[in-house]
Order: structure tokens, then sequence, then C-alpha cells
């Protein structure tokens, strides 16, 4: 086994080097310009290079505000890239896996009982912003490719690289935040993820997972876990979506179910709180 890494400075990329290199999987790992998935002839090259067995496809345009503007270039990356990579993928018979997104859904909660349920991978797809449009267009080119593929719907994640956690343990700094509390999902470790993905490839269980932490909690529950288990006194103030406006609208709703990855026995992800103890741990060493 082989597996080529394109996006490779990402969250994920750095961490699926960490845990192929634990695992003693052989790999290469390329980023932009090295590797271009918009680009067949820049990625062609790297194939032939490399000879992989899969490919994990990491790239993605991922300024959800700015891609309301520059959707032309969102479109090329999330979408035409895939496009390009998986095709090549089937004519070599080589296995993808590609990253995707909640923001497939509207964020409008499916009701059951009259309480919204996580989504399941089956549920009807409905984005409302020019990332998840673009995102679910590069999901539907993989499939179309024909190629072996394993498509895995990913959210909130957190890793080696800026986000959330990072942002807040930023603003700590200055005493005060301000977070949103009506958008609900699942934090989620790109450790985690990275080791589903490492679950998954050469099983050729192909097809379309979710792929997020156990459990769900509001921006607003997230921010106060991170600075309950850093042992930090911020003065946190809730605010709502529409206090707190962007571009692009946010998903209110963006809670994933892991249920085919249970259904296989490949469910590898810990409740968020637990990833979460384990990431600031890691952070609070490297400060």
């Amino acid at each position: 086994m082989k597996v080529l890494i394109i996006g490779s400075n990402g969250q994920l990329g750095r961490q699926m080097q960490k845990s192929l290199s634990a695992r003693g999987v052989e790999f290469a790992a390329y980023d932009y310009p090295e590797a271009d998935i918009t680009d067949a002839s820049s990625i062609k090259r790297r194939i032939l290079e490399t000879a992989p067995t899969t490919v994990v496809n990491c790239a993605a345009y991922t300024n959800v505000d700015k891609a309301e503007t520059d959707a032309d270039n969102a479109y090329r990356i999330n979408a035409l890239g895939p496009k390009i990579l998986s095709e090549i993928c089937e004519s070599k018979g080589i296995e993808l896996v590609h990253i995707s997104t909640d923001y497939v859904f509207s964020g409008d909660p499916v009701l059951m009982n009259g309480l919204p349920r996580p989504y399941i991978e089956d549920d009807e797809c409905k984005p409302s912003t020019v990332y998840g449009r673009t995102k679910l267009a590069g999901e539907q080119f993989v499939r179309q490719s024909g190629a072996k593929h394993y498509i895995l719907r990913t959210a909130w994640l957190y890793g080696d690289g800026d986000n959330f956690v990072r942002t807040m343990l930023r603003l700590a700094e200055k005493g005060t935040a301000r977070v949103v509390c009506d958008q609900i999902g699942s934090p989620t470790s790109a450790v985690d993820l990275a080791n589903a993905v490492c679950g998954l490839i050469g099983t050729g269980a192909y097809g379309l997972y979710h792929a997020t932490c156990e459990g769900q909690c509001s921006w607003y529950d997230f921010a106060k876990k991170i600075f309950e288990i850093a042992n930090l006194r911020v003065d946190l103030t809730a605010v709502t979506s529409e206090e707190f406006v962007r571009p692009a609208k946010r998903p209110a709703w963006s809670v994933l179910e892991n249920a085919r990855l249970k259904r296989i026995g490949k469910n590898v992800f810990r409740h968020w709180e637990e990833a979460l103890k384990e990431y600031l741990g890691s952070e609070m060493k490297r400060s």
C-alpha cells in the first residue's frame, strides 16, 4: 500500500502524514502548487511519480465567506478539481478518498418525534452557500467518475492549523469573547478523522460516509468547554447568528450521524469532549 496525499499543508493533510507514519504506511505528500488538482497534467505527473494505491484528497477552497464573491475559484477547486482527480484515479484503478462537508445540507434539521435528529448519509442535500454547493458538486463528480471512492463528510474540524480552538485561545488573552449559541454541530478532531480515513483505505468498503466526533454542542458550548479544560477565565458572551452576521449563512444544524461507519464497524470517533481534551493537552505543551 502507498498513499498519495493532496493538500498536505491543511489540518487534515498534516494529520494524515502523522497517522500514516505511525502505522508504517508509505506515503507521498504534496500541496499547491507542487500538486494542483485543477491541473490534470500536474496530478498525472504526481501519480506517475509516486504510483499510489490510494489518493487522499485534502485539498479544498475552505474560505466560506470569500466563496460568496469568488464562486468561480471555489467551483474550480471544490468541484472541477475532484472531477479531474477522480477521473485520473478511475483510469489508473486507484482508489480515492475525498473529504466533504456538512455544508451540503440546508442547516434545517430533520425532525423525528418533534425533535431534530442528526443528518444521515441518505438525507436530501440542499446547500445554501456557494461553498456548500461547490462541495456537493465535487461529491457528485467523484461518484459519477466511476472511481473506487470513499467520500467522508465532516464538520467543525480542528487540528494543526487555523481553527476555532486556536482562535478561542487567542481571544482568551484579551479576557473576553462573543460566540454564537444558536448553531449546533459536532466539533471534530483531525486525529479522529485521519484515523477514520486510515481505517477505510484498502478495505474496498467504498461509498459515502459521515465522519464527525460523537455528541453535539453549540459554538458557545464549544468555547465554554475550551476555556474550562484550559483553565482560562474569560468573559464569554452568547450571541445569536443575527447579532454575528457573516457573508455566508452558517448552518443552524450541522449534526451528522456516522451511520454507515457504525454499520461496518469502522466508527473510531470519540466523544468531542474527549478528543478536545487531548488536543488542548498537546496545544498547552506546544505553547
